[in-house]
């Protein structure tokens, strides 16, 4: 929480430095990695389907504040609960099935998803919804101002990441740590382990729902890119590299991966194959991830050398018996 804390610090300046729509960018992808990391890294479902939750909240969002006239905070709060019901269905099928069969099953629904958002009509299919308004929160509180947006964004964020913190922290997330490092051993305890995987599952849906919808109100766009399967892989890719089952990591990872497709946007299609570099680098070399190792060698206790020279006492020397 001291770090967090700091973080929060760090983030109420940091728009007098960075461009504020940037650091917003980053903000919604880090809760998004983050609502992902509470899935795979702390129950070990790994999801190839996560993108459906962030773009069809988003054009939940965006419709309803476009169309319906809703102000952006309810928007954003029937995207996050609209995924959440999403994450109910898709997650009823899915974890069923365990590894590679339930990446498998989730990326299947995401592609059902995908070509649902592209025929659909209040979609917009292939346009989107553009020009969503940014009409005043509350009344009062005007966020056509990127400044006051932003901080409105980092209200979100932290909400989001204190309820994954809390979460983890909890007896509920214990459970979900057992079903993560042996199932069968929770199941002979008595826990009802699919129930315990929905319930995380839902909860890492309406969290993702409630990035892709912010991320809308801020960019004022849904459209097909946030619900694409290379999405999926993108926040799969920010959770790995930052430290994937490490409360920090996905924020991390989010940042380096949105700051690296900012400033390298000039290198067009390279800055994909620099992310797959990185990617391979970081698997090779930083297994845990960049938070994770930070971790490991910041509590690594001093080793100590079982060969330690015994020469560097003077020890008598024992005499030959005469």
């Amino acid at each position: 929480m001291l770090v967090f804390a700091m973080l929060m610090a760090l983030g109420l300046v940091a728009p007098l430095a960075i461009y504020p729509v940037l650091l917003m960018n980053v903000l919604c992808f880090a809760l998004f990695a983050c609502a992902f990391n509470l899935l795979v890294g702390y129950v070990g479902l790994l999801s190839f389907g996560h993108a459906m939750f962030f773009g069809f909240a988003a054009y939940i969002a965006g419709y309803a504040v476009k169309t319906w006239g809703l102000e952006p905070l309810v928007g954003i709060v029937a995207g996050t609960a609209v995924a959440a019901v999403l994450g109910l269905v898709t997650g009823a099928i899915a974890i069923r099935r365990q590894g590679i069969y339930f990446a498998m099953v989730t990326l299947a629904l995401s592609q059902m998803v995908f070509f649902f958002c592209l025929q659909a009509k209040f979609t917009g299919g292939e346009d989107g919804i553009q020009a969503i308004p940014r009409r005043p929160l509350l009344a009062f509180i005007d966020i056509r101002n990127d400044f006051i947006m932003y901080y409105v964004v980092l209200v979100i964020f932290a909400a989001g990441f204190l309820t994954i913190y809390r979460t983890i922290h909890s007896p509920f997330g214990q459970v979900l740590k057992a079903i993560r490092e042996n199932e069968a051993r929770a199941i002979s305890l008595g826990y009802a382990v699919d129930r315990f995987k929905l319930i995380a599952f839902v909860l890492s849906a309406a969290l993702a729902g409630m990035a892709g919808a912010t991320k809308a109100i801020v960019f004022q766009l849904a459209s097909l890119t946030d619900v694409t399967w290379q999405m999926s892989g993108e926040v799969v890719l920010m959770t790995l590299v930052g430290g994937m089952g490490t409360v920090f990591g996905p924020i991390v990872g989010a940042a380096i991966i949105v700051f690296m497709q900012n400033y390298l946007s000039g290198f067009g299609e390279w800055v994909l194959v620099i992310q797959g570099a990185i990617f391979v680098t970081t698997v090779l070399l930083f297994r845990r991830g960049i938070v994770g190792e930070l971790i490991a060698f910041t509590t690594r206790s001093p080793e100590t050398d079982a060969n330690q020279h015994t020469d560097l006492v003077d020890h008598p020397k024992v005499k030959p018996a005469e």
